[in-house]
């Protein structure tokens, strides 16, 4: 626009014309919009901060670089979850703090990059493992030896526990995060508590735990306790244990995705807040935009393809009181985690402490598909597939109470 002369108007002396009220709302917005961009971005540093960065696991597994085994192929992942159970600061209210820690739950988790989900793997405490020598948390070197597989995070921490993993199955481990019980309970009571059935009362003294039979919500304080008890819950058996702590992670997850958790920023900060300040990474995840990159990731997956599973174990031969590996069931089950192929699985026993084997489902896999493919199977689909091998299991699709 310009005037009677052909000059442009000062965009000054426009100003100058518009009404006041339409001024002071123009600076109002621009002051909101500056204030929500400076919030958003200490919001974003307060998160930021809150991750522990562990280095210290990085530079030992750098020494054994040359003896880890490959990367999945095809941009598959694998993370490594440590529950550590440390009495150390806020955790002192579950018992004394020996100056020790053990990894009370260890999860390997297996992202594929071939559309065939979420793959959670627990590694039973007790299961009898070679671990590597390690270099221990006073600076020394322990001896290998053939122990109970949490002891590499009492002798060595994250490193020699990824390395006892690695030698076990053969599968490398990507990334790591490392979450104590203070951890755990905040993020329960993030996502305003999880809903589990409870088959049978309990009254657990030692685990702070008395709940009706039935559906119930539990809080954070109330879900530690129901993950951790053991001797007061059925058989005593570290397999319930572990069943009930796959539930319970598949019941999260519902609730997360259901709940629009990962959707809403509302909701979505207090989760962040609470699993950040109580969270150890590699530097591959120790930025708010790693973790969510990879909560994205996890978002897009169907509940019916986040399987939760335990490694085939039974009764160690020797001490029933130990586990060790059945096999060849736990060697296939490694063989497809390591080429990112698809397993299944059918739901796990009620009770008890015998072994979990594999057996062999119906043929699920495409013709074609890489190691998924029958022998001869070209791309015209003449040869049947290989049949997709099935463990004892749960996906979080049915693991939330009806």
């Amino acid at each position: 626009m310009t005037d009677t002369a052909g000059t442009p108007p000062d965009p000054r002396t426009s100003a100058a014309r518009r009404p006041a009220w339409l001024r002071r709302a123009a600076l109002g917005s621009s002051v909101v919009v500056l204030a929500a961009a400076g919030t958003g971005w200490w919001l974003y540093r307060k998160l930021d901060g809150n991750i522990t960065t562990d280095t210290t696991a990085l530079a030992e597994l750098r020494r054994y670089e040359s003896e880890r085994p490959a990367p999945v192929p095809r941009g598959g992942e694998n993370i490594l979850l440590i529950g550590s159970d440390t009495r150390a600061g806020e955790n002192a209210e579950y018992g004394r703090d020996p100056g020790t820690q053990r990894s009370d739950t260890t999860i390997l988790l297996h992202l594929s990059a071939r559309g065939h989900g979420v793959t959670a793997v627990s590694i039973p405490r007790d299961l009898m493992v070679d671990v590597p020598g390690c270099r221990t948390r006073g600076g020394k070197r322990s001896a290998p030896r053939f122990a109970q597989f949490n002891l590499a995070f009492q002798v060595g921490g994250t490193a020699c526990t990824i390395r006892t993993v690695e030698k076990l199955t053969g599968i490398r481990v990507d990334h790591h995060m490392v979450i104590d019980f203070r951890g755990f309970k905040d993020m329960v009571n993030a996502v305003g508590g999880v809903r589990v059935c409870v088959r049978e009362p309990i009254d657990d003294p030692d685990a702070r735990l008395r709940l009706a039979a039935g559906p119930q919500t539990l809080d954070g304080e109330q879900a530690l306790g129901y993950v951790r008890a053991r001797k007061s819950l059925g058989d005593g058996s570290d397999t319930e244990r572990m069943n009930r702590q796959q539930e319970f992670l598949g019941a999260l997850v519902t609730k997360m995705q259901s709940n629009g958790v990962l959707l809403n920023p509302a909701k979505l900060y207090p989760v962040l807040d609470a699993a950040t300040r109580s969270l150890t990474t590699d530097p591959g995840l120790d930025s708010l935009k790693d973790l969510y990159d990879l909560a994205r990731r996890l978002r897009s997956v169907p509940t019916e393809k986040v399987q939760f599973l335990t490694v085939p174990r039974k009764a160690y031969r020797i001490d029933p009181n130990r586990d060790e590996l059945v096999q060849p069931d736990a060697g296939r089950l490694f063989k497809r985690l390591r080429a990112d192929a698809p397993v299944a699985v059918i739901p796990a026993p009620e009770r008890g402490d015998g072994p979990t084997p594999s057996t062999p489902a119906a043929p699920t896999a495409s013709p074609g598909a890489g190691p998924d493919r029958g022998p001869g199977g070209g791309p015209s689909g003449a040869a049947s597939p290989l049949p997709v091998p099935t463990f004892t299991g749960t996906n979080a699709a049915v693991s939330a109470c009806p």
